[in-house]
This record gives C-alpha cells, structure tokens and sequence, in this order.
C-alpha cells in the first residue's frame, strides 16, 4: 500500500510538485494522492485528467519512425531500412533528434483530432525486430537483419528522441515490438517457435543493449505468440527485459500494441474471458493498454472486473501507474519552467534545417548494387537521360509516414541537376492508358481514361488521365470513384484487378472486397457489387497509349536511361500482409527488359521496403542502385549519387537472395536449422549484407592484434589501416566479423562484431581500430543455460561486407574446456536440445515455462542432446502433458545410439498445461559420454527430464 500523503496547504505546494525531491519520492506522493478509480482508469491508453490534483489527460503512443506520423505535414526522413542502410549511428541519431523536436512543436502547438489531452510525448519507435525474411510485410520498419546493427542503430535512434538532458526526456522512446516478430499472415495466432540460442543469439540480442544503455524508456508487445504464448503475457518481459533495465536506475514503461489485449480471447482463444486475459497482461508487465482507440470504458471495465474478481491486487495497478507517472515526471509535465523542450516552437516543423537533414539522410542511404562504369553519369556526355517507370516521378508514404511538405521525384531531382548543364529530363511512367467501356450502357467508367500500373500479383491502380487521382471504392454504396491523390489508409480501396473475360474485355475486381463491378442498366450506375463473375459488367478496354512503347522511344532517343521500380508500400507487402515472393512484379521486369534492349546505358533504381531478386538486371545491366522510400528529397538525394555529386555511401542491411534460392518457411524462426540471414544461409545471395560500391577505392592493410590471445573475460584490440587509394573522396564502411573455428555447437559462418563508417579525401588513411571484448565471441550454452566463451581458435575477419573479406586473423581464447553436460540427478529443460526433427515448441503454463511437442502426429518428434555425461544413471523421470487420447499411443522412447534405454508410456492428464511425472528405470544403465537421443511418439507435451542414480532423490 502506498503511504498516505503528506497534507499540502494553500501555500505549500504538494510534495509532487517539488523538483527538489527525488523522482521516487515524487512519484510515491502523486500515487498516494490517486484514488483506485483513478489509478485503474490510467491503465488505458486513454488516460483521463484528474482536475482536482491539477493533472491533464495523458496520452501513450506518438508513431515517429522515420518522421511524426498521422499528425498533418512534418519532415518526412528515409523510412528505417534505408536508415539502417546508412550504418551511420550519428546521422540516425540527428534524425531521432529532428523527429522529436518536430513532435515536441506538435505537442505544444497542434490539438489531436480525437481525444483528450495534447499529442504524446512517448514516441513508439524505434522498431527493433529483426528482418529475418525479406517477405516480411513490415520490413521497412527494421534496420537491419542484424543483432549487432540493430541494436547500434537503435540505440542511437533512443538517444536521438531523448535527448541528452539529465533529468528531463525530450520525447520517450519505446522499442517495437517485443518479440521475435517478423510475419504479418495471420500474425495474431501465429506462434514463432524460438528455441532458447534463437531467442538469446538473436532476437533478445537486437533488445538488449539497447535497454541496457538506459537509451529506452519503453517497449511494446508484439501481436504474435512466441512458443505457443502471446508475446502480451510473456514472462520475458520482466525476466529480460526489465532485468536490464534495472541496473540504469529506471523502469521500463511497457504498453500493449492496438487490441492486442482483446485478442489474448478472440482470436487466439488463449483465456476464457477479458477479465483473465486483461489480468494476466497486467501482471505479465502490461501497463498501458491500447484497446478500443480512445473508449477507455471496456478496457477499464475488465481490469476492474478482474481486480473485483481477485485476479489482480491493487499492487499490481499500482505497479503500472508508477511506471506512467514516472514517465511524465521524466518528460516534464510536472515542471513545466524547467523543462527545457517546453520552449520548442511550431516553426521547427518542416525547417530548413530538417529539410537539408532529410536530404542528407537519403544521401547517405543509397546503395550502389553494381556498377560497370555507367555511373556517375557525366551531364556532358549524357545531357539527355530518360526517367522511366512507375515510380520515376512519383513518391509514396507508407503507414508510418508523416506528410510530406514537398515531393522531390527521382524526375525532378534529375531534371533539376541536369538542368544546371544544360541538360534535360525525359519523364516516362510506361504505363498504359486505358478506357474502359461499358457493354451494357456504353459509357467510359468515370467518365476518363485510366493509366494503369500493376504492383504485382495482378494488383493495379488505376489512375485517371484528366486528374492524376485515383480509382477508389467508396464505402457508404460501394460505388467508385477517382477522388484519391494517393495511397494511404489502413484499408485500402485503391487496388483492383481487370480479370480477362474474352478479346479485349475485362472484368474489373474490387482487391479490397472481392467483389465485381457492375452497372444498372437502367441508369448506368456502377457499383462494386456483383459476387460472381456471371454477374459482372464486361468491360471494353481500349488501349490509348502503349506504356512499354512509350517507354521504348524515349529511351532510344535518349544518351542514359534511368529506370526506377520497386514497390508501393501500401500495395502487397505491407502492414498485416506478407510477401508471397521476392520477385519483381513481372510488368516492371518486362518494361526494364524493353528499355535495356533498346539503350544499353540503363541504370536500374530499385526503390523498396525490402529486397527484390533483381537476377537478370545484375547479369545484364551496367549499373544496378537501391533506396528505400527515402521521403521529400529523395530526388535530390538520388540525382546526387547517379551524377556523382555525392558518393554512394550506402551499404545494404540484409541479404538480397537470388531468384531461384528457395527461402525457408516463413514461420520458421529457427535461423541456425532453417539457414536464415548471413549467418547461416547455405547459398551465395546475389548481393550480401554489409555490401555496396563506391566511386572510389580503397585498400586494407595492416591488420593486426593487440595480442594473440585473450581469456574468456578479456579483450583485444583490432587494428587495421584504410586507405582512399582512388581520385575522389568517398566513404566506406569498414566491417569486423568473427567465426568460432571447430566449434563444439552449429556456429554461424560469420558474425558481425563491430562496424566503423570512415570518410576519407583521395590518398587518406586513417587507422581504424575497435575494442573487441572477448564476450563478442560467446554463444549460448544450452547446458549450462548461460553464455560462455568457449576456449580455442577464432578468426578476425575484417570485410567490405559479409561476402567480401579483406583480411583475418587468429585469436585463441585461452581456459578450460567445457565438460560434458551432466544430466544426471539435474533436471534438464526439453528446449535445451542441441539439434531436433519433427518438433513445435510450445507453452508449458500460461505464464511461464517451453516444452515440446511432435509437430506432426504421423512422425514421431526427435530431440539430440550431445555429450552427455550419464554415468550413474539407471532411471529417467519425464515430465509430461497429454490432454486427450487422441490418434494412437502416446510414448517417450530414450536412447542412446542404437541402445533403447527406456520407453515410457505418456497418461492422459486432462489439459495442455496439466503436468505430471513418469518414470521408468533403464535397460542396461550406460556409462560415460554419449549423444542422448529423445523421441517423442503421439500427442503429448515433453518440458523437462531428470536422470537418477541408485542413491539419488525420489
């Protein structure tokens, strides 16, 4: 219980207005003065004013990742690929620092469209899952598939929006998504199934520095489940991630992700009713929930429900407010005279200081992919360039977006540079211009022509020819109309298919709805209505303008031809929607076929969320760039690199796979078994992490050590020299990987240990050197649940990129060798297999605890464990779930090469989570080290096992 407050008079304020006083002791007084409904009502999103104490509504959840979002026009920077893409902590940290400046003005100076109280201060970014799978729809969130990379980048993102004061945050930075997050199909119920290396050499490892540093104030829970548990009541956020986060002296504020708690019951019938799952999150470390947009009434409702039930304690609400009320201490709302970001104005938004800082960060983000000479074009032999294809002249925002304040287009960007010398700019979209003629009524749909631009998959848009706006469907009487300037809504309604339905006839299919349009042949309205083929118009269409044509002359009249494709990031991949595959939509590979074969000095410009498999420009072309969205300069930003003004300093974030690489599943998070990222994946990609040219060269020299040796807790200096040997300045990206030679466990085939971004004016050097702990080099011992260092060789490898090493050298780790693995008279974790087949990890209790599970009735599920010592064993005890009988019989068998220690049969216990022990003694007790052997027949859940000896406890 929280003591009573100290009585305050008319002339002396209450102790929670005093910044003399210590934070804690702030925060135990405001909390003291809170009654419980006004403690269990701050536990929305939503959270209302409490006037009788002087304290306004509050708000959680600003979206600022790479620009303030939904708030009306702000600068809008790289999206966050394409900031990873700079490998340039202090650029990501100015831009943190310019979003958050612009989102102070907003708080200040600009009232919300719903809701009470000012725009948040705690900023929900930056986005630290990793891009595991390019598919993922939601790739363009992320830095990089890096641990290592991530965690740097967000950190100095975190510090960007926090600014450096001492006591006071300029904005709060909160981490999404927590954890192991990288599918959007079905991302509700679907489970990542993260065995405990994953989860600790992977996914915790983007988190975990960055919480550590005391860079964040906050984190976000992930819709997915991960091992059969939704991530909302996760024992990992209080036994990870706050633990972290303890040693930096504040507490993490941990906020739910938009109606994911209602979700912990529908859809993923986890818990039997709101009141129990909402209690359960609250006491997994939920403490804001974001549910029901600004009706807090529901959500309040089933926490009250719950604590009135004795699901929760008023300690458990109390627990969570502290944290918010922490926050807003933290932020200022207390103090407003000595916040020193209270003074921040509306004309920071959009300033000409975040304008060059916006054109800078799109510089900096380009990465040249191939280049056999063509680039930088030379303006005095190429004044004539053709800007073809869909996304030549044009820019997007993706849902995370701000609002752009101006639109520099590749186009214009180019125009604008050539221009200067007297040079010009050929502007080609290549696509077709359509009409559209009803059979029935013989009018042209929307009374204009349409040019059309297919995204992929048979998704176009249709754009009108008289407006530039697009089709769209309307939702009051689902007719059609092209009233859009752009693509930008959580639905969209933009996107439809023409199906071929005989010669020059089409069918025009709503993407959104499924559904066909049709016309009244009594007054020729058309409406998207018709369920079925039989019922829908046919459509004549005409083509007025040949895209492929078009684009075919104005390169061959051209001296270069620059051709941008890529993605629209509110088509296809995207939030709540994966890719199918990494290819180019097969229009836009066409149309760059067809401009190639007319001019050969064709740039491609891959402008995308994520990667594509861009084979076939690669073996062709002669020069091959990417960029993200990369926001309002963009063109500039491009024309720079291609006419080298600036170098491209960009170097890729994730693996570019080729076309005919089959990528793993996409639900397979196993990145060691499955062969996922740079680490692990078998085959040679097209482009790999960490790569991308310059206009300059430089060379490596001189790597050296500053010692051969170190032991498990030490470290070592890595020194080597860079030199610009070529004619111009340029940038490069000097990269320090390690590999564990002859290791006891399935190392990576590479490591990312540190990285240095270095500019250099032609004949420079510069003496590179980076501190390499020796814990660098550990991996998680899934014996002894721990990271270890083990003792013996490894390489220093320092590279231009993960394909592309330069030098190496050896390291020996000095120590003792690890013993075999005790499992006798230990109990042993199921999930702590060295190697497995055939098994789903899942949930062993709805609050804590893995197990395992045959994914497969029809196979038996296997689990390896190696070097095992069993010496003394003569009896097993396994602990075990079976909820019903289910097909056949359900049994562990125990082995040991081709030796059957035991078989044990599994009893029904009644429920998933329902555990009990069986036991059984071994058929000629072993001796010594060997591989353990587990298989696991029929439908049970395995979560742990124990070896006894004759002595040992019963």
């Amino acid at each position: 219980m929280s003591s009573a407050p100290a009585p305050a008079s008319a002339s002396q304020p209450p102790a929670f207005r005093d910044p003399a006083l210590p934070l804690r002791k702030r925060v135990d007084d405001l909390l003291s003065r809170l009654t419980p409904d006004e403690r269990i009502a701050m536990l929305h999103q939503h959270v209302p004013a409490v006037p009788r104490l002087g304290l306004a509504a509050f708000r959680t959840g600003s979206e600022a990742l790479h620009g303030v979002s939904w708030m009306g026009v702000a600068t809008v920077f790289p999206q966050a690929v394409g900031l990873g893409a700079t490998w340039d902590e202090d650029l990501v940290r100015r831009v943190a620092e310019a979003v958050s400046v612009e989102l102070r003005a907003f708080h200040h100076h600009r009232t919300p469209a719903v809701g009470d109280g000012p725009h948040s201060l705690q900023a929900w970014a930056p986005v630290l899952n990793l891009l595991r799978d390019p598919r993922w729809g939601r790739n363009e969130e992320g830095y990089s598939e890096d641990p290592v990379h991530t965690a740097r980048l967000g950190e100095a993102y975190c510090r960007g929006l926090a600014g450096d004061h001492p006591a006071y945050l300029r904005t709060a930075p909160v981490l999404k998504h927590f954890l192991a997050y990288n599918n959007e199909d079905d991302r509700c119920t679907t489970s990542s199934g993260v065995r405990p290396r994953v989860l600790h050499e992977y996914d915790l490892a983007a988190f975990r520095p960055v919480v550590a540093s005391g860079a964040a104030t906050g984190a976000m829970a992930a819709y997915n489940l991960v091992n059969g548990r939704p991530c909302h009541v996760s024992p990992l956020i209080e036994n990870e991630l706050r633990r972290w986060a303890r040693p930096t002296g504040h507490e993490l504020f941990v906020v739910s992700d938009a109606e994911a708690p209602s979700n912990l019951v529908d859809p993923e019938h986890y818990f039997d009713d709101h009141a129990e799952s909402h209690a359960a999150a609250l006491k997994a470390g939920i403490d804001s929930f974001t549910d029901h947009d600004e009706d807090s009434a529901t959500p309040v409702g089933r926490l009250r429900e719950a604590l009135e039930r004795g699901l929760t304690t008023q300690a458990d609400v109390d627990r969570a407010v502290r944290r918010q009320l922490e926050l807003r201490f933290r932020l200022g709302e207390f103090d407003p005279d000595l916040d020193p970001y209270a003074g921040i104005g509306p004309e920071v938004i959009d300033c000409p200081e975040h304008r060059a800082l916006a054109r800078h960060a799109a510089t900096e983000s380009v990465v040249l992919l191939k280049n056999d000479g063509l680039l930088p074009l030379d303006p005095a032999r190429t004044p004539r360039i053709a800007v073809i294809g869909p996304l030549a002249d044009t820019l997007c925002e993706d849902w995370y977006s701000g609002t752009m304040p101006y639109q520099v287009t590749v186009a214009d960007g180019l125009a604008a540079a050539l221009g200067a010398h007297g040079g010009e700019v050929v502007r080609v979209e290549g696509a077709d211009r359509v009409a559209l003629r009803s059979r029935t009524t013989g009018e042209l749909l929307g009374k204009t022509a349409f040019d059309v631009t297919d995204w992929g998959r048979g998704m176009l848009t249709l754009r009108a020819a008289d407006t530039g706006h697009y089709l769209s469907l309307k939702d009051d009487d689902a007719t059609v109309a092209a009233d859009q300037k752009g693509l930008k809504n959580w639905f969209v309604k933009e996107t439809f298919r023409m199906e071929p339905a005989g010669a020059d006839t089409v069918l025009l299919r709503s993407v959104f709805t499924g559904r066909y349009a049709a016309v009244d042949p009594t007054d020729g309205h058309v409406t998207v209505t018709a369920d079925a083929p039989d019922a829908a118009e046919r459509w004549e269409r005409e083509l007025l303008r040949d895209g492929a044509a078009e684009a075919r002359a104005a390169a061959g009249a051209a001296d270069a031809a620059v051709v941008v494709l890529g993605n629209h990031p509110m088509v296809n991949g995207r939030e709540t929607e994966d890719r199918a595959d990494i290819d180019l939509p097969a229009t836009q590979e066409e149309l760059l076929r067809t401009v190639a074969a007319v001019r050969p000095e064709t740039a491609l410009v891959v402008m995308s969320s994520y990667p594509y498999a861009v084979d076939w420009a690669d073996e062709h072309l002669p020069a091959v760039a990417w960029t993200s969205h990369g926001g309002q300069e963009t063109g500039h930003a491009l024309a720079a690199v291609l006419l080298g003004e600036a170098d491209p300093a960009g170097r890729l974030p994730q693996t570019w796979y080729r076309g005919d690489d089959p990528l793993p599943d996409p639900l397979d998070y196993d990145i060691i078994k499955a062969g996922w990222t740079y680490q692990y994946h078998p085959a040679a990609p097209l482009y790999p992490f960490g790569h991308g040219l310059s206009y300059t060269d430089f060379s490596y020299r001189d790597l050296r050590l500053s010692r051969p040796s170190t032991g498990p807790d030490g470290a070592v200096d890595v020194t080597v020299t860079l030199v610009n040997t070529g004619a111009r300045a340029g940038s490069e990206v000097v990269q320090l990987y390690v590999r564990a030679l002859d290791a006891r466990h399935e190392a990576p085939g590479l490591r990312l240990a540190d990285f240095r971004k270095t500019r250099l004016e032609p004949g420079e050097s510069s003496e590179v050197t980076f501190r390499l702990p020796a814990e660098r080099l550990a991996h998680w011992d899934v014996a002894t649940s721990a990271f270890t260092v083990d003792p013996g060789g490894y390489e220093i490898i320092v590279a231009r990129s993960a394909g592309h090493p330069v030098l190496t050298a050896p390291l020996t780790v000095t120590g003792t060798a690890p013993a075999p693995r005790g499992v006798v008279e230990r109990r042993t974790l199921a999930v702590d297999f060295d190697d497995y087949a055939d098994v789903t990890l899942v949930d062993a209790t709805r609050t804590d605890g893995d197990a395992v599970t045959p994914t497969d009735l029809t196979r038996p599920g296997t689990l390896i464990f190696r070097d095992v010592d069993l010496s003394g064993a003569v009896r097993i005890e396994a602990e075990t779930a079976r909820e019903d009988a289910g097909p056949g019989d359900a049994r562990l068998v125990v082995e040991v090469g081709d030796h059957v220690l035991a078989e044990l049969d599994v009893p029904l216990t009644g429920d998933r989570h329902a555990w009990r022990t069986i036991a059984g003694e071994l058929d000629g007790p072993p001796e010594g080290v060997h591989d353990l052997r587990l298989t696991l027949h029929g439908d049970f859940r395995l979560s742990a096992f124990r070896f006894g000896t004759p002595g040992g406890a019963d």
